[in-house]
């Protein structure tokens, strides 16, 4: 069987992991972590950020096959680049490579790939400290979401407002913000998606949160929002599918997995919430009865 071609620089990085010296594998791992926004900066800083040696950059950017790293960054902005796309350019790049067969199987196919690279890719340390924060009851939660993914942050609230008390949705509108960051403690908890096309709200609102001392969860796609450097944790997801619009299914499953590990450590006080929200709904009749 042919082996597929690498096409970017991640998927050239996460091939090479194996063959690497702990130091270039300790270097692999950081830009990872946080590709691409990692290796944009200067050899010294991503040295200095990874904990190694700027002679360990040069021989890893070397071993991928580029000749320094100013070539290895000049194509990681190119993937970028390529990336970080309109609807219009997206829609035409996947329907003029389109197999032929059905639209079902190819965007089944697609959301089943995205979701498997995103869940081999969450670090479990870091998704476990970012429940664990969510969790806190010494912690207000607030969510906040772009332009497409507003939808997955007011589902996320919907839900932990039953698993959890003080949680809040704020509104991509910034003349709303003043109220909500005036009651923002230091230590409460500022979960904020970001996909591509990043928003210069969403930035915005992460840097005023961090001024107040909350915490930053972040939800993103593999190439990282620019809100990543202000994050506590980043959680990043896989999106592409052959449409116009990436796919919320990725996010969407990290979403209610994150709700499923907050209730997990919060379940005394969230199934004392559940009976009596169950109480309410059957007083004020809200469900339709079996007959």
């Amino acid at each position: 069987m042919e082996t597929p071609a690498i096409v970017t620089v991640e998927d050239g990085m996460r091939a090479a992991l194996p063959d690497l010296t702990r130091a270039e594998r300790q270097l692999a791992t950081h830009i990872l972590r946080s590709y691409p926004v990692a290796a944009l900066g200067s050899i010294t800083a991503l040295a200095k950020a990874a904990d190694v040696s700027t002679p360990t950059v040069v021989r890893l950017c070397q071993k991928l096959g580029y000749k320094g790293y100013p070539d290895f960054q000049h194509a990681l902005r190119a993937d970028v680049e390529a990336m970080l796309v309109s609807p219009i350019a997206k829609h035409d790049r996947w329907t003029g490579s389109a197999p032929d067969t059905h639209i079902l199987n190819r965007f089944a196919d697609a959301v089943v790939a995205n979701l498997q690279a995103t869940l081999g890719q969450i670090d479990h340390a870091e998704f476990d400290a970012a429940a664990r924060l969510l969790a806190d009851p010494g912690r207000a939660v607030f969510a906040m979401g772009g332009r497409i993914t507003h939808a997955q942050a007011e589902y996320l609230v919907t839900l932990m407002k039953v698993v959890r008390p003080e949680v809040t949705l704020l509104s991509g509108l910034s003349n709303t913000w003043p109220p909500a960051l005036l009651d923002m403690k230091p230590g409460d908890v500022l979960l904020v998606f970001d996909i591509r096309r990043y928003e210069n709200s969403v930035l915005q609102l992460v840097e005023l949160a961090v001024e107040q001392g909350a915490e930053v969860v972040l939800i993103t796609d593999r190439w990282v929002s620019p809100a990543a450097q202000h994050a506590r944790h980043t959680l990043a997801a896989h999106i592409e599918a052959p449409s116009a619009w990436d796919s919320m299914v990725s996010i969407t499953v990290l979403v209610e997995t994150l709700l499923a590990a907050v209730q997990t450590l919060t379940w005394d006080a969230t199934e004392a919430r559940l009976k009596r929200l169950e109480g309410l709904y059957d007083r004020s009749r809200f469900f339709r009865r079996p007959k």
